[in-house]
């Protein structure tokens, strides 16, 4: 099938956590047959801050500039794809492309990719006027890549015809154990942008955790943090392109997940970052989240921390031989149960499917 995509960016990772997503699930639709455009901005220097140095194999891209070129790609798309797939968070023209996606004219059918669903849904229950709220009902189907149970529902409510979350995953290839000549160089690792709705969480389990465990090397990846004070053991790696997160988990003892605050509290949400790690053979600790069980197990195949004290006793007790065994637990439910290849199958058992009634529901 021939599948268009409106995305914030498929080339460049630089302020734009659904890169990984975005690349693993579409090089494992590729595989399965499909051919696939990604359309994307030039916005926010991610054209000049690339970390693809050439265009994916899987993909074409192409690159928009301007509401004219915006306009006549979406109009191209809705008639010539079988399916054209509006992402959230693209940054700019969201609203013209969601209400162009949806009422355009043309025989592609719609789908709307939902990457940050708990946000989306907790904007539209504190503003009755959002125009999202009429064009649900609009899109063949609802996609989303977290959010569970609680997010089906919602979406549902607010007259989605059908709405299925497409979660995150591992892409063995990109991510896999690194031997190590020697001990780990960090103890503990946190990768992670600042954003407004994680940085609090981010004081708590990784600041304050260093500074609970002061003799403890603690390394903090990411764009954003480098007016924020650390504590002294901490070291900031700055911006790090996904070309080498896999060599950068591997460095650490530990590496630590933390949710943004929406995706916690609704639970079901899984961050790329923990199929990253997992990829990697990383011992992972995340702070909690309902539906966690689906994904890892709690204690065997990933560690939970409630709070400062649970992270820094965790570089205390955990010593290089338990965390690799945790690590690779991790790693092989991965493989097993979480794969790209597995949740493009999933996505292409839907897109080649018959279209959905309009009354249609989807269970819980």
């Amino acid at each position: 099938m021939r599948l268009a995509f409106f995305g914030s960016s498929l080339v460049s990772s630089y302020w734009n956590g659904a890169a990984t997503y975005y690349r693993g699930l579409i090089r494992a639709l590729d595989g399965l047959g499909h051919a696939i455009t990604f359309c994307e901005p030039d916005a926010y220097g991610r054209q000049q801050k690339r970390d693809l140095a050439e265009d994916p194999s899987y993909a074409r891209v192409i690159v928009y500039r301007g509401e004219a070129e915006r306009d006549a790609l979406l109009a191209y798309a809705l008639q010539t794809s079988d399916w054209v797939i509006k992402c959230s968070g693209v940054g700019v023209w969201d609203g013209e492309l969601e209400e162009g996606t949806a009422r355009g004219s043309g025989s592609a059918r719609r789908a709307y990719l939902d990457v940050d669903a708990p946000a989306t849904l907790g904007r539209l229950a504190g503003d009755p006027t959002d125009r999202f709220r009429e064009l649900i009902p609009l899109y063949d189907r609802i996609l989303t890549y977290g959010g569970g149970p609680p997010v089906v529902e919602q979406y549902l409510e607010r007259g989605a015809r059908a709405c299925t979350p497409i979660y995150n995953g591992l892409d063995p290839d990109e991510h896999r154990p690194l031997e190590r000549s020697g001990p780990p160089e960090f103890d503990l690792l946190f990768m992670g942008n600042r954003l407004p709705d994680r940085e609090a969480r981010v004081e708590e389990f990784f600041f304050r955790a260093a500074a609970l465990a002061p003799t403890a090397r603690f390394a903090l990846g990411g764009e954003g943090w480098g007016d924020k004070p650390m504590p002294e053991n901490v070291v900031y790696l700055g911006h790090v392109p996904t070309t080498r997160h896999n060599e950068v988990n591997a460095s650490a003892r530990l590496v630590l997940n933390i949710h943004r605050e929406s995706m916690a509290r609704n639970g079901w949400s899984p961050a790329t970052r923990m199929f990253e790690a997992a990829g990697a053979g990383a011992c992972q600790v995340t702070d909690a989240m309902l539906g966690l069980e689906e994904f890892f197990a709690p204690g065997s195949e990933i560690l939970v921390a409630t709070g400062a004290e649970d992270v820094a006793r965790y570089v205390g007790e955990v010593d290089d031989a338990r965390a690799r065994r945790i690590g690779a637990a991790g790693r092989a439910r991965a493989l097993t149960s979480h794969t790209y290849r597995q949740r493009a199958e999933l996505l292409h058992s839907i897109l080649t499917a018959a279209p959905e009634p309009v009354t249609a529901r989807v269970a819980r």
